[in-house]
């Protein structure tokens, strides 16, 4: 992966163009979405090999010849869309390019582009405000909060279902492939216990409790979080079984409960600072046992396969400058490992490429 941040081979025409695409980054966006959203890539999708004009676009959509012909000519730009062979300088005939199918088709991009516009489009203009502040300058796009967790139960349905659905499509993926690992110990033991910091919607709990008819699960999270994870594990059959621990892990007076043979941290960690990471696995440090299991699930930039999934994740990051709480950040395999090894633990196993979006899952021990 780092062998592809060296090279600079790329040529000054191409590097010129790539340059012009990012100083249009905000408006090809939008277009791409428009393209998207109003059915136009769907349109072109539909008409196959033989292809469709603008004229016939607009009439199908009830869209003005201009409206689409801006959009059009921009997907063209972007690749998104393609020239028939037969397209004539007088008459384009539009098929739906590469680049246009993954607009129109691929989860990951569908996610990624409404997670942008519903939760970071508006707040990205303040992105250099909060690094020279130190704070997520841009979070009061959505709401008056110090970070974003303490507003998801107040956002929008519309944000809800974006934010939730970029936070989901990434992690949840990732549990088939690591609960056998979890549960490799667990099996073992008589009623085990396991501690979900960071629990969210009680997906993962709901997940260990269909996987295994013995364990009890406590989520820790903020107040809102565990409200919404009590309701859906209730809904799941799984009241007995799950429950909840409402706190800040980040505040002073805020101690870990014991009696966890294992703890679990799903796409939890990158919420905070190195320098908090340290401090709540030194919590987590007093309240376990020499014998306790502490899993970290994170996609580390740097064990990804491919260079988009790279990508992703360097942006995401300025999504935790600007509006998330303005510290934290997707991380690299060794800068996450050091931190959590600071607050005494040791690293026991490391198993990367997990799941379909290539996370890493790590065990650690008190050392």
């Amino acid at each position: 992966m780092f062998d592809f941040y060296k090279n600079d081979s790329i040529d000054a025409v191409n590097a010129k163009f790539e340059a012009q695409k990012i100083a249009f980054a905000p408006l090809s966006f939008q277009a791409a979405r428009a393209l998207r959203d109003m059915g136009i890539l769907e349109e072109i999708s539909k008409s196959r090999k033989k292809g469709i004009t603008i004229s016939e676009i607009a009439q199908k959509l009830d869209i003005s010849l201009y409206g689409v012909g801006v959009l059009v000519e921009m997907g063209l730009g972007m690749g998104a869309i393609k020239l028939h062979k037969d397209s004539s300088e007088d008459d384009l005939r539009l098929t739906l390019g590469k680049i246009g199918f993954f607009l129109l088709n691929d989860e990951m991009t569908q996610v990624n582009m409404d997670f942008s516009q519903d939760i970071c489009y508006r707040g990205a203009e303040n992105l250099e405000q909060s690094i020279r502040e130190g704070k997520p300058s841009g979070l009061p796009h959505l709401g008056p909060w110090k970070t974003v967790y303490e507003g998801l139960s107040q956002l929008t349905d519309q944000q809800k279902k974006s934010w939730f659905g970029f936070d989901h499509f990434y992690s949840d993926l990732a549990f088939p492939e690591a609960l056998p690992i979890v549960f490799e110990k667990l099996t073992e033991l008589k009623q085990p216990r396991l501690f979900d910091i960071g629990g969210n919607t009680a997906k993962w709990a709901i997940a260990c409790c269909k996987y295994n008819a013995d364990i009890q699960v406590s989520i820790i999270d903020l107040p809102g979080q565990t409200a919404v994870a009590e309701k859906n594990a209730a809904q799941a059959g799984f009241k007995d079984r799950i429950d909840t621990i409402a706190c800040n892990v980040l505040d002073d007076t805020t101690e870990f409960p014991q009696g966890a043979n294992a703890v679990w941290m799903s796409q939890f960690l990158d919420c905070f600072s190195l320098k908090q990471i340290t401090k709540i696995l030194t919590k987590i440090h007093k309240a376990a046992t020499p014998e306790t299991d502490v899993y970290v699930l994170e996609p580390l930039w740097d064990k990804q396969r491919f260079e988009a999934a790279a990508y992703s994740l360097q942006a995401t990051s300025l999504y935790f400058t600007c509006i998330a709480n303005g510290n934290s950040k997707m991380y690299r395999y060794e800068e996450l490992k050091k931190a959590i090894e600071i607050a005494g633990f040791e690293l026991k196993e490391a198993h990367h490429g997990v799941g379909p979006n290539a996370y890493s899952l790590l065990r650690f021990r008190k050392k």
